[in-house]
């Protein structure tokens, strides 16, 4: 077992998610937005930083994972996501978690099953995968898709290492 803590930051909201995963299965354990409301960019950041360290301190999550930025519209934005991507990584670092990063096409693919999806579409294959009552919220249902993502190709890394063998690209 092992519980892993996906995050998706963001300068105004940041979501993350925590999953049990055993195996290929995934069990929903919890989830939620960080709102950052409009003060000054450090504050936000220092708000980013504690929310993560009490969800950690609370959960104990064995692994943190996180979206990999992306260029946005702006310079000044992808700046902004850049660093409230540090303070969670900061964050899980100074708790002593391993840091995964993957970028939004793979864990998209991973989830959806294609790379293209919107965020409709990631909600609602993390309800159907976690077998959620409700539908996430979208930034909570983006973090809870980063965690799995990390756990499906972890599960798959080491399906392929304990393979005995492979026959016409098949593991056998």
């Amino acid at each position: 077992m092992s519980l892993i803590l996906g995050i998706d930051p963001g300068s105004r909201k940041t979501g993350f998610g925590i999953i049990n995963t055993l195996g290929n299965r995934h069990e929903y354990v919890t989830s939620g937005v960080i709102r950052l409301g409009k003060g000054d960019l450090p504050e936000r950041l220092n708000i980013i930083y504690q929310s993560l360290c009490e969800v950690i301190d609370e959960y104990c999550p064995q692994q943190a994972v996180i979206e990999h930025v992306f260029m946005s519209r702006s310079a000044a934005s992808a700046l902004k996501l850049g660093q409230a991507r540090g303070a969670a990584i900061v964050a899980a670092v100074n708790k002593d978690l391993p840091v995964a990063e993957y970028e939004a096409k793979k864990i998209k693919q991973s989830v959806v099953g294609s790379g293209a999806a919107d965020k409709f579409q990631v909600q609602h294959m993390v309800k159907q995968i976690l077998k959620l009552s409700g539908t996430p919220q979208e930034d909570a249902a983006d973090a809870l898709a980063v965690a799995l993502c990390h756990a499906n190709s972890h599960y798959h890394l080491v399906s392929i290492a304990q393979a005995k063998h492979f026959r016409r690209g098949r593991m056998v």
